[in-house]
């Protein structure tokens, strides 16, 4: 049965300077992190999934994501090549890894590997792959039903992109080491994946659990467009792009009958978070 309920995200940001993204990039990780406080007070649980080909930006893009928020509740899952006994129950693999209350959990390719990166290269058996794509939706709405947060970000880029990132990551000292044999090995398979991607997005997106599809073939926009999305969909609906306007906002707290004032929000936040632990 077919499912297809997508989302494609047009952007906002196409053409934004580097003045203009620092301050949007400012505006929305403040956003996030009042998503991350709620989601602490609330006991809630979030998890953020990133899927796409090599080099479509999905690391950085989560980096983004996480570097203003409290570390403590924030985590990233960037697993490997998982054993016999992992590819075998691939669920309980991922299940394992999935937030506690209060927290946060940022997956750099997650349980969909199975549907795509793994059987274009033939890491899977066709019977696993036919196994994981009847049953991943049950899976997922189960966990949202029993309070889950999910949201699934594919990121889209084209063939001259990667290349051009690849490029770039080679000619670099400091990123050669992302790039292997194995994703020049992918990548000639760019036409299998395609066919396993259009199939994923038709069999694994649902009402409750769609996919988001982003294009990355500029990382700017792409990482401002996720964002975007989260705050609008888990934290403030009516939130306007591009105003312009930095975000210096004072905020005050009492801890122990002492009041500490001219408090940035990160701050507040923190102060707050360990107050409400003891």
């Amino acid at each position: 049965m077919k499912n297809r309920k997508l989302n494609y995200i047009d952007t906002p940001y196409e053409g934004i300077s580097s003045e203009q993204y620092q301050i949007e990039k400012r505006r929305l990780q403040i956003e996030l992190l009042r998503i991350q406080q709620r989601l602490i007070k609330d006991g809630a649980r979030m998890a953020v999934i990133f899927e796409g080909r090599d080099a479509a930006g999905k690391g950085s893009t989560i980096k983004r994501f996480v570097e203003n928020l409290i570390p403590s509740h924030a985590h990233v899952v960037a697993l490997g090549i998982p054993s016999e006994s992992e590819s075998k129950y691939w669920f309980r693999r991922y299940e394992r890894y999935f937030p506690i209350s209060g927290n946060m959990t940022f997956f750099d390719r997650s349980w969909y590997s199975r549907a795509l990166i793994e059987p274009t290269m033939g890491y899977c058996s066709e019977k696993r792959y036919k196994l994981f794509m009847k049953k991943v939706l049950h899976w997922e709405h189960m966990h949202i039903k029993n309070g889950l947060l999910l949201t699934k970000f594919y990121l889209s880029i084209n063939r001259e992109t990667q290349l051009f990132r690849f490029g770039d990551r080679l000619s670099d000292p400091l990123t050669y080491w992302k790039f292997s044999e194995n994703d020049l090995y992918a990548r000639k398979k760019w036409t299998i994946f395609t066919k396993y991607k259009e199939q994923m997005f038709n069999h694994t997106s649902s009402e409750i659990s769609p996919w988001v599809v982003i294009s990355a073939n500029k990382k700017r926009e792409a990482r401002l467009t996720a964002m975007l999305y989260l705050v609008r969909v888990a934290g403030r609906s009516a939130f306007v792009p591009l105003t312009g306007e930095d975000v210096k906002e004072e905020h005050s707290v009492i801890i122990d009958c002492v009041k500490f004032s001219n408090l940035s929000l990160q701050q507040m936040v923190v102060l707050k978070t360990l107050r409400d632990s003891d």
